[in-house]
């Protein structure tokens, strides 16, 4: 079905899990938060996905995600215990890990619009403008997403600051 192999199946369903724990983990808590279950099953469905990208891959843009995917997913869930780069740490989590989730996302919007439906899929050339809209729409949301999420995280790092003002005339 869909022109995939047995281990392009193992590869699909593997890393699918990835997509709704993603999108469950940005709406509860902006970003995606490697020190839960829920990214815990993240981490080792996009680890799977992105290891056996390798023997079925058919373009070299393949192998390049592939491996950004699995340094940036590392990088995204070891930085936050190093205390060597302060508070930079929860920052840089953050942009590594939601990476990650547009870097599944690519490929999989791709696979999507070039196979179905199957026989008659909505793209038939990379050069597509539905397809090349669906990946340039990806990166304005990441773009806008890191933004919101940088913005958010600046703001839970500020200390309270009490006016003296709005103090006094609340007593």
């Amino acid at each position: 079905m869909f022109g995939i192999s047995t281990l392009g199946w193992v590869h699909t369903l593997s890393s699918l899990p990835a997509i709704p724990l993603a999108i469950y983990m940005f709406a509860r808590n902006g970003r995606i938060v490697p020190r839960s279950r829920p990214g815990i099953v993240y981490f080792i469905s996009m680890l799977i996905g992105s290891i056996t990208v390798f023997p079925i891959a058919h373009q070299s843009v393949s192998y390049v995600i592939g491996s950004a995917t699995i340094l940036l997913l590392l990088a995204g869930y070891s930085i936050g215990r190093s205390s060597r780069v302060g508070r930079a740490g929860k920052y840089l989590e953050t942009i590594f890990l939601s990476l990650t989730a547009f870097l599944l996302m690519l490929p999989t919007v791709t696979e999507i619009l070039t196979r179905v439906p199957n026989g008659n899929p909505l793209v038939n050339d990379l050069n597509s403008p539905i397809l090349l809209g669906s990946q340039a729409s990806l990166l304005v949301i990441l773009i806008v997403g890191l933004t919101a999420q940088i913005i958010h995280l600046r703001k839970q790092d500020r200390p309270v600051v009490f006016d003296s003002a709005s103090k006094m005339s609340a007593e």
